[in-house]
């Protein structure tokens, strides 16, 4: 039997929920992992239709793209939406995932897909997740002489300093001269007091986590040989990763003619319309593209910021449009969900393999719910 928590550490490993915007609510949202998921169904959104189609279909998981539960719930009954749904899925035995930002974010997911359709060219995200691993918060630093480093280094790596990554005992080391001139109360390692002295010093820098910066701290000063031992703290900064990240930034190899975009963005989303918004300003022919899934209008600032011509994104705010035109970015918008679902077969081809004998469906009755008439 295969388990909702087997498919859903599947989803994770590729589009971890550390990915997803903090204002998001990702994972598993009902349901527990030991129940079975021998079926699985795939959408965009989990409405009442699609719930009908997965208990026809006796699914044990449903993986909605967006969240059911997005705002808090204040009960559970049969009242038309979300509550009815949720306590619905619940009822039947029904688990639910939601990924959504996760899955944005993520090498190879949902933006990434977005801008096959455009062409190639060089594309990363248009703003970088920034992120730093737990035991690099911090980078200590001490001074000391040439035949205490070794004794130190060690000395550090047994409170958690030091680690990156698969690797233990990092440290960097350079060499210089040092000079300190003792008062009457002072009682120096090497020297006089009274006495300016120069000694062959290390600089030795590691890195550390911020929780275990007081016993690094406690630590040096207990093995380091100085009477008063030079410490320095320095906070490290996250640092973005260049393909993961919100919404996707596309140099295109070859410069292309906005009808051309608006002509592939429609075959790549099996759709017959798209709405423009074309910049007077905008050059004949598009070299820098920002994309973003689903509602682009947060990110209208950084696109245009990064020199952005034009803006695929499913839906934007009236304002927002404006002020891209304003500034010299054509925008399209091609449907909020139409930039999502076709990404839905991708998902499946990617966990299928991985689970034999797991029947994985895409929901019929999902759909985007505006129409062009």
């Amino acid at each position: 039997m295969t388990t909702v928590g087997a498919v859903c550490n599947a989803i994770e490993a590729f589009a971890p929920t550390s990915l997803a915007e903090s204002w998001d609510n990702v994972g598993l949202l009902v349901g527990s992992e030991s129940w079975s998921a021998d079926r699985v169904l795939l959408t965009i959104d989990l409405t009442e239709s699609v719930l009908e189609e997965a208990l026809a279909q006796r699914v044990g998981l449903v993986i909605a793209y967006h969240p059911l539960i997005f705002t808090p719930l204040r009960r559970l009954t049969d009242s038309p939406g979300k509550e009815r749904i949720a306590l619905g899925a619940a009822r039947a035995g029904i688990a639910v995932y939601c990924p959504h930002t996760a899955l944005d974010a993520c090498v190879g997911g949902v933006n990434d897909w977005l801008t096959e359709g455009l062409g190639t060219g060089d594309v990363r995200a248009l703003k970088p997740l920034e992120s730093l691993p737990a035991s690099e918060e911090c980078k200590v630093v001490t001074f000391c002489p040439v035949d205490a480093v070794d004794r130190l280094r060690r000395a550090l790596s047994t409170v958690g300093a030091g680690k990156i990554g698969n690797y233990e005992l990092c440290s960097f080391e350079i060499h210089g001269e040092g000079t300190y001139l003792g008062n009457e109360a002072s009682n120096p390692l090497i020297g006089r007091r009274g006495v300016l002295e120069r000694i062959r010093e290390v600089r030795l820098e590691m890195v550390c986590p911020s929780s275990a910066l007081g016993l690094a701290v406690a630590t040096l000063r207990q093995f380091h040989p100085y009477e008063a031992p030079p410490i320095e703290i320095y906070q490290l900064r996250a640092r973005p990763e260049r393909a993961v990240g919100l919404g996707r930034r596309v140099m295109l190899d070859r410069p292309t003619a906005i009808h051309d975009l608006v002509a592939r963005t429609k075959a790549h989303l099996g759709i017959s319309a798209v709405v423009l918004a074309h910049a007077r300003h905008t050059p004949t022919e598009i070299r820098l593209v920002a994309v973003c899934a689903g509602s682009g209008g947060s990110l209208v600032d950084t696109a245009i910021a990064q020199g952005a011509e034009l803006f695929l994104t499913g839906e934007m705010g009236h304002h927002d449009v404006l002020k891209a035109q304003e500034r010299g970015c054509t925008v399209i918008l091609a449907g909020h969900t139409n930039t999502e679902r076709g990404f839905l077969p991708r998902l499946v081809s990617r966990l299928a393999p991985s689970f034999e004998g797991v029947e994985f469906i895409l929901a019929a009755t999902d759909r985007e719910p505006l129409r062009v008439v």
